[in-house]
């Protein structure tokens, strides 16, 4: 129960920029779950990934120093518009991008997911991707550690999906049960999703969260 990633990835953003359109000015200043980033930045993050391959990724890190921080700072800017309305316009413009950094498409689809609900849920906004994709992005994330300590999260518990096939850890490890969305963006880091999980392991992912 898996999707292909690219045509997933370019759903999900368009998905998220139908989802957008309405925004409120203040609506577009909320802090999204990545605290150092607002809504319209998030979205012009996701600009940046969708605009961004191997080489110039490169370039970009080493003259960040590989301050990672800097460097996804500096190429936010660029797909920053004069209003929210063009940022989210410019994301529009990328929904068919293939374009990536490097590594597997199951990353990209995961960073659009994730970032997805980082918008989303501060908003009061639904996430409707299916199950499929969501089972998609668990796997990998369970398979390893890229961009996102998502593996060293779960080490240790069962996590178990109770809407799809999802499953990863020891039968004898301490549980961890809900939505696969909630369960990867937990592995993703995202405390807040926790509180959509279930189970005696819940407690320790949450401490492993950012």
């Amino acid at each position: 129960m898996t999707t292909a990633p690219w045509p997933a990835v370019h759903a999900e953003r368009a998905a998220l920029v139908a989802d957008l359109a309405d925004l409120t000015p203040q609506q577009w200043a909320t802090r999204s779950l990545c605290p150092e980033w607002t809504v319209e930045e998030t979205v012009a993050h996701l600009s940046a990934t969708a605009s961004t391959g191997r080489l110039r990724w490169i370039r970009s890190a080493v003259g960040a120093r590989f301050d990672f921080a800097l460097h996804n700072r500096r190429r936010l800017d660029e797909q920053l518009g004069g209003t929210p309305a063009e940022t989210l316009a410019i994301l529009h413009s990328k929904i068919d991008s293939t374009v990536a950094p490097m590594g597997d498409a199951r990353a990209w689809l995961g960073e659009v997911v994730v970032h997805g609900v980082d918008v989303r849920r501060p908003l009061g906004l639904p996430t409707t991707t299916p199950v499929a994709v969501a089972t998609t992005v668990a796997e990998f994330y369970a398979s390893r550690d890229f961009a996102v300590p998502s593996r060293s999260n779960a080490a240790g518990l069962r996590l178990v999906a109770d809407d799809g096939p999802f499953t990863t850890g020891d039968d004898d490890a301490p549980l961890v049960t809900g939505p696969t969305l909630a369960l990867l963006t937990a592995m993703a880091g995202r405390a807040a999703c926790c509180d959509d999980l279930a189970g005696p392991g819940v407690a320790t992912l949450r401490a492993r969260c950012g």
